[in-house]
């Protein structure tokens, strides 16, 4: 045993809250059998209707019929979209469709893209490798934002009848780029493709033992933060603890089920780029736009903007204003807001339980103030979205509010990564919808089966 496993098992071995990684061997898709392009997708959760069909249509072997299968009128407790999408998964190992690495390994990502209405060229770089679940008391994995009950349900019934995790749960760790030098790729990647996007996704798999061996010693001391893919840690957490009590109730740290499939990426790279999420408010049973404003202005200094704005002038004023605050452009049929310096203990109860730290946030402030005050709207139907829809595109959002489907449009900044780190570390959470990492992570580049 090398002197860095030796280190590595002692802290293994102690109560000394740690990020424990391992290798494993994946199942990936065969290129010669299938092309890579056509059969992987974006996150289950980010996959629309239209996208789902387009998968479908694209190749019998795409990942959607795994991770999100179609319903049928016949489904009932013994056939249906989960019992499918097992079949398929052995089906589709059985005839070496997908294949298993022949050795423990990490896996090397990079993706190239460009940010929406951008030309600069960015590379993102993590690595995916197995992480060991832990609870968010032990103080090494941390979230920052709520979660919803159902998806969780959806995800946790997929995961008991395939016994495999699809899809990356995007996780952030800090360091000053010494991982991501140990990684760097000397030889072609083993996939090279191209998303709908235009995001070019490149891995490659390392199953040198001393580099490997390297990386677990360099992550032993990280906390972790959850970018994208709470709803799918908790369940993995679900299921772990389905599994232990199963066996008696008792941890089983090398049981394949107390590992869940991550990729890492440093926060502190450059190419991490967080987008907004726009909110569209509508079908309201009574809605004007000068009484949002009076009501607004209980809370906020507000200046009346361009009607006619559009997207890239939106973005230009927030960009500007928020570098004193925040700021929020409110985007009515036929009039516009700009919103900023909140009134201080304008309403109090309005953040009763709620930190300094997440009332300096604008999309906090949007939430507590305006969509729940101002509009009245209930955390529960915020929650159900009942109406409420959340947009990435400005030019998007400022289109369904101007023809008539929605009643009112807010625009804002993105979350800093310093906010979500700060949040997250302190134990608090953000609104649903608070971050969008960009891009996303594709599911089918690499799978975990637990058995």
């Amino acid at each position: 045993m090398t002197v860095v496993a030796s280190r590595l098992s002692q802290l293994l071995q102690s109560n000394f809250p740690m990020a424990h990684i391992r290798p494993f061997r994946a199942f990936r898709y065969d290129p010669g059998q299938v092309a890579l392009a056509e059969v992987v997708t974006q996150p289950y959760d980010k996959i629309t209707p239209e996208m789902q069909a387009r998968y479908y249509r694209s190749s019998p072997y795409n990942l959607v019929r795994i991770i999100l299968g179609l319903r049928q009128e016949t489904d009932d407790d013994r056939q249906n979209v989960y019992s499918r999408a097992a079949y398929d998964f052995r089906d589709w190992r059985q005839k070496g469709l997908l294949r298993q690495d022949a050795g423990p390994s990490i896996y090397v990502h990079s993706q190239t893209f460009r940010l929406p209405g951008s030309s600069k060229e960015l590379e993102r770089r993590g690595f995916i490798a197995l992480g060991h679940l832990e609870d968010y008391s032990a103080g090494v994995v941390f979230r920052h934002e709520q979660t919803l009950s159902k998806p969780k349900a959806e995800r946790l019934n997929l995961l008991r009848a395939t016994r495999a995790h699809f899809g990356q749960l995007f996780m952030l760790y800090e360091d000053g780029g010494e991982i991501e030098s140990m990684l760097a790729p000397k030889a072609n990647p083993d996939i090279d493709i191209t998303d709908e996007y235009g995001v070019m996704h490149r891995l490659w798999r390392i199953g040198d033992r001393t580099v490997i061996e390297a990386v677990q010693a360099a992550m032993k001391d990280k906390k972790l933060i959850i970018a994208d893919g709470h709803h799918r840690y908790e369940t993995a957490l679900a299921y772990r603890d389905e599994r232990r009590q199963a066996n008696g109730g008792a941890s089983q740290d090398d049981a394949p089920f107390e590992f869940v499939m991550m990729t890492f990426v440093n926060m502190n790279s450059s190419a991490l780029c967080i987008l907004p999420t726009h909110r569209v408010v509508h079908s309201l049973p009574s809605f004007s736009a000068e009484s949002f404003r009076q009501a607004a202005h209980s809370f906020f200094d507000v200046d009346e903007a361009e009607a006619s704005i559009n997207a890239s002038g939106a973005s230009a004023i927030l960009r500007e204003a928020g570098r004193a605050g925040t700021t929020i452009l409110a985007i009515t049929a036929d009039r516009a807001f700009l919103l900023h310096h909140p009134i201080p203990n304008a309403a109090p109860e309005v953040f009763a339980g709620m930190s300094l730290r997440q009332q300096a946030l604008d999309v906090v402030q949007l939430h507590k103030c305006l969509l729940e005050k101002v509009l009245r709207l209930s955390e529960e139907s915020i929650r159900n979205q009942q109406n409420l829809s959340y947009v990435r595109d400005a030019a998007e959002a400022l289109s369904i509010v101007r023809s008539g489907r929605a009643n009112i449009a807010f625009l804002i900044n993105p979350c800093r990564m310093a906010q979500v780190s700060n949040v997250a570390f302190a134990g608090e959470v953000m609104p649903q919808k608070s971050t969008d990492f960009y891009p996303k992570l594709l599911s089918g580049l690499t799978i975990y089966a637990l058995e």
